[in-house]
């Protein structure tokens, strides 16, 4: 593969095709796009879903949908996208657990099938990085670190469930700047939700040193900083999961984004 700042989204969604890039896609991939979490579930869930997006918009900040049993991706976010094979890696869950992660999944896919893409942090780490804040996810190469919370999301019908947040560290004198550089991104997850030792307590999260995250990679939290958390997509994919709704559902593997054809701006607000 080329330079991964320059293929274009186009590009990883063809090379998803064809089975030939399944890493984590991360901000240093198709520069400057949006990425997207996935959850496919049956249509007879989809309103109830719906309104857990609604009601729980920094955990879970819809972005798209597409119609029951049509797997193509609406032109206007990834043009010619099959959403059943332009991922880098899909987990499969049935009756509430995880039983396969898979590069396609064309089998599970059903006529009553509906597709919902939402919003994603790694859209917003291009801008981090241009003001060289570069999140050290991307540095060592790995998957963002994410963690469990015992913060409860507003219930919707079958779903409920806690908060999940990614991480990445900072030097507690660049705070206010990441703050101020991912706020605009409110359908990316805006700006961070906690920071530091006090605000992992105010998480639930016992073990914030960045070396046993429950989803992703271990991350390496330096002298002079502090653990930075936001609102993750993991969300709304483990809150389905644990419905243990009967059926098939699909997401993405953690860190597998779908890379689409919008600019970030798509994601952003004006203030």
């Amino acid at each position: 593969m080329s330079d991964p700042a320059t293929v274009t989204p186009a590009e990883v969604r063809r090379l998803c095709r064809l089975n030939e890039f399944r890493q984590p896609t991360t901000a240093s991939y198709s520069h400057g796009y949006v990425q997207a979490n996935l959850i496919i579930l049956p249509e007879k869930h989809a309103q109830d879903f719906r309104n857990l997006c609604l009601r729980n918009p920094v955990s879970c900040p819809l972005i798209g949908e597409m119609r029951p049993g049509d797997p193509k991706v609406p032109e206007h976010l990834a043009a010619d996208c099959d959403i059943r094979t332009d991922l880098p890696r899909y987990n499969v869950c049935k009756d509430g657990k995880l039983v396969e992660t898979k590069t396609d999944i064309i089998e599970e896919w059903k006529e009553d099938s509906v597709a919902f893409l939402i919003g994603c942090s790694y859209s917003f780490e291009a801008a981090l990085s241009d003001k060289n804040l570069k999140p050290r996810h991307t540095e060592l190469k790995r998957n963002v670190p994410m963690y469990r919370t015992s913060v409860p999301l507003m219930a919707a019908g079958v779903f409920s469930g806690r908060m999940i947040v990614s991480m990445r560290p900072y030097p507690t004198e660049s705070l206010e700047a990441v703050r101020e550089i991912t706020r605009p991104y409110i359908r990316a997850h805006g700006e961070p939700v906690a920071w530091g030792t006090k605000g992992a307590r105010t998480l639930g999260i016992e073990d914030p040193d960045g070396d046993h995250p429950d989803f992703g990679d271990p991350t390496e939290i330096r002298e002079g900083e502090i653990p930075v958390y936001w609102g993750c997509g993991v969300t709304p994919q483990q809150v389905v999961i644990d419905s243990g709704i009967e059926g098939v559902v699909v997401s993405h593997a953690p860190g597998h984004m779908l890379v689409l054809d919008q600019l970030v701006k798509a994601v952003c607000t004006s203030e």
